[in-house]
């Protein structure tokens, strides 16, 4: 038998790693492969030969692995560019040497593009025995064909349910107030959305809609005037019609091009300030925090992101499975179910699948009960926490720090 080996790239979740955990898992049950190599930092990594046997990881640290948040392979922002021909020769050179037959690849649109990229790469040079598997994780649930991303139901629910708690702290005082919750969406408002579940928002500004500064004012006075007090929630990437972003002064590029935001929240704050409509305004930004709080990871995105690994290893026993993705599909019924299936990694990859527009009320409004029977169900449950002496979660020590 020959080897695998998996890696995270992108935005951390809090249960990226129970993909990975159900990958090894998978091969202990049934050994596909000799060694299960873990891939540092992701293709970066994978470059520099920096790698982790993960074959006979413990029952007890695959538990832990389920709950520990961010990429505990560590990751990475490397863009795999088709032009530059050495980084793909590298690759396989590295493939070749450790007899790693397939590659499962943890990520979101640029990590599948590059599952596209490695498979496109292999398919034109006759390269028949190296293979590759995406395997989607992103809190922005903005990837296509698939249900939802594995990542989103645990950042959804830790938004929500901190919409409900903050909107209870906004309303203690008789005074005038505004409380302002900024979320991550760069292009897609699903996280934003989320804090509707809560039943607790006022107004709802997401990056699908072009922004009206005199609608949204109009809409926060008429709150301040009825009530006193104005509960809202944006997504970090709310544009104007013309595409410049609400905190444009503050944004910068990664190295895929993407703008690195935050200060949205500010940027109400300052306009709701300037018009005089509230003598008071509070921001939360839940920067990274929605992204790694796992002591309250939904049980449906650990329990889907543990069977979506198993499900990309078993399919792998096909040696014509490459250049996949592996989905989630909801089955229609009574109760919440899933089934997991395939798809070309070239049907996700640089593709953005938005909040639905017609899910959007109007007048920043929230969002219609259609919207919320889709996220709710994603939210239930919490899986039993392994807790150590301090009374803290248990997670384990990071692979690349070891």
């Amino acid at each position: 038998m020959a080897n695998c080996l998996v890696a995270q790239s992108g935005g951390p979740t809090s249960v990226i790693n129970a993909t990975v955990a159900g990958v090894v898992k998978a091969n202990q049950l049934n050994p596909i492969y000799d060694t299960v190599y873990g891939g540092l930092h992701g293709i970066e990594g994978i470059l520099q030969e920096m790698f982790v046997d993960l074959t006979h990881m413990s029952e007890d640290e695959n538990k832990v692995l389920r709950q520990t948040p961010s990429s505990a392979l560590g990751s990475c922002r490397y863009k795999l560019k088709r032009e530059n021909v050495k980084d793909f020769e590298r690759l396989f050179e590295v493939m070749e040497k450790y007899d790693i037959e397939t590659l499962f690849y943890t990520g979101g649109n640029d990590s599948m593009d590059t599952v596209y990229a490695l498979s496109e790469y292999a398919q034109k040079n006759g390269i028949t025995n190296r293979r590759f598997v995406g395997c989607p994780k992103t809190v922005d649930n903005d990837l296509m064909v698939t249900d939802h991303c594995p990542g989103f139901a645990s950042a959804a629910k830790f938004i929500a349910t901190t919409a409900a708690q903050t909107w209870l702290d906004s309303t203690v005082y008789t005074r005038q107030d505004v409380f302002i919750l900024e979320t991550m969406g760069r292009d897609a408002g699903w996280l934003a959305a989320s804090a509707c579940v809560s039943g607790n928002v006022d107004v709802l500004v997401l990056p699908e809609i072009a922004f009206d500064k005199e609608a949204f004012l109009a809409t926060v006075k008429k709150h301040i005037d009825e009530k006193n007090k104005c509960y809202i929630v944006v997504s970090e990437g709310v544009r104007y019609a013309d595409g410049t972003y609400l905190a444009a002064g503050e944004s910068k590029n990664d190295l895929f091009g993407h703008a690195v935001l935050g200060g949205a929240g500010s940027a109400l704050r300052e306009m709701i300030l300037e018009a005089g409509i509230s003598e008071r305004a509070k921001v939360q930004d839940l920067a990274n925090a929605q992204r790694s709080h796992a002591v309250g990871q939904s049980l449906v995105d650990v329990e889907e992101s543990f069977k979506l690994g198993m499900s990309a290893h078993m399919r792998s026993a096909d040696k014509s499975f490459s250049g996949k993705m592996v989905g989630v599909k909801r089955v229609e019924g009574d109760k919440y179910d899933v089934e997991f299936f395939a798809t070309d990694a070239s049907n996700v990859a640089n593709h953005v699948k938005n909040f639905p527009t017609e899910w959007a009320l109007p007048d920043f409004a929230g969002i219609s009960q259609e919207a919320i029977d889709y996220i709710a169900p994603l939210l239930v449950g919490e899986p039993v926490v392994l807790y150590d002496e301090r009374g803290l979660p248990r997670h384990v020590v990071p692979y690349y720090m070891r």
